[in-house]
């Protein structure tokens, strides 16, 4: 692959790691948007968004994108990086790559031409980063419980990426799986596999019983109704995306333990995490010929 010049704007750990594994393969990474971070980095951090920015190929952002719509998701950094500064000082018909870029993202980079990818939309990408995120979340499991997980009854609501990876490394360590699903052909399949499947509007039959509950899907799901099912014991950790598939305020009140965990990959293994993204870059270069 010919050398390029990237400019990685926020993000988390994994950002970092990214810039660092994508400059040992030969090219040039500047990096900006860490200024408060606690970790190092060989790469030294550039003075402005301008410079940055400047003589780069191709600029990759942050995942997800954006908390607010208006500024990069950038933890580590001193100031707001406001994202159509981003846009008004890329090229146009640049390639800006990020993840989880809303809708109103994608109008303001319409507005500036810039060519935008969701690297979270490419499913390699998605299936890679499941597996990060699913132990991280067996991790919290581990750490939360008082029960070991073998022999533990632990229900996963949804069975898209995240949930077959899920029911496959808890199935390992020896728990008592359950899958909610809606789809038929998803039932369909986790009896295929010997999982026990529940069908989503027959939920409320199985919450009492659970030590663990996991939640993928991004949507309201456990409702003030559901929760008052759930035993006072178990553990619900939340994976779905802002704004998550669980009334906090009412888990809160009654007591029900939850743990909204997002963006485990960068958290628990941020090296693996950035090599996925790396590959999927080089990827989506390869397939556009750039």
């Amino acid at each position: 692959m010919d050398s390029r010049r990237y400019a990685v704007i926020g993000g988390d750990l994994r950002n970092v790691k990214l810039a660092e594994a994508i400059r040992s393969d030969g090219n040039q990474v500047s990096l900006f948007g860490f200024r408060k971070a606690s970790f190092g980095s060989n790469l030294a951090e550039a003075g402005d968004l301008e410079s940055a920015i400047g003589g780069s190929d191709i600029v990759i952002g942050p995942l997800p994108c954006t908390n607010d719509n208006e500024s990069l998701n950038a933890p580590f950094h001193d100031s707001k990086i406001h994202i159509d500064k981003v846009f008004k000082t890329m090229k146009k018909n640049q390639l800006f790559i990020a993840g989880r870029i809303s809708d109103r993202i994608l109008e303001m980079a319409q507005s500036y031409d810039i060519h935008t990818i969701d690297i979270l939309e490419r499913e390699e990408m998605a299936v890679l980063n499941a597996i990060p995120t699913a132990e991280g979340a067996i991790q919290i499991a581990m750490e939360e419980l008082p029960v070991t997980m073998n022999g533990s009854s632990a229900l996963i609501l949804g069975y898209g990426r995240l949930g077959k990876v899920l029911a496959k490394m808890l199935t390992g360590l020896g728990s008592e799986v359950y899958v909610a699903a809606r789809k038929y052909s998803d039932i369909a399949w986790l009896k295929a596999y010997g999982i026990k499947a529940v069908y989503i509007h027959e939920l409320g039959k199985y919450l009492a019983d659970m030590d663990l509950i996991i939640n993928t899907i991004p949507s309201r799901i456990l409702d003030h109704e559901k929760l008052e099912m759930i035993g006072k014991e178990c553990l619900v950790i939340d994976l779905a995306s802002k704004p998550g598939g669980v009334d906090f305020d009412k888990a809160k009140l009654i007591g029900i333990k939850v743990i909204w965990a997002l963006s485990l990959p960068g958290k628990v293994a941020p090296v693996t995490a950035a090599n996925y993204m790396k590959q999927a870059i080089y990827n989506i270069l390869q397939e556009l010929g750039v």
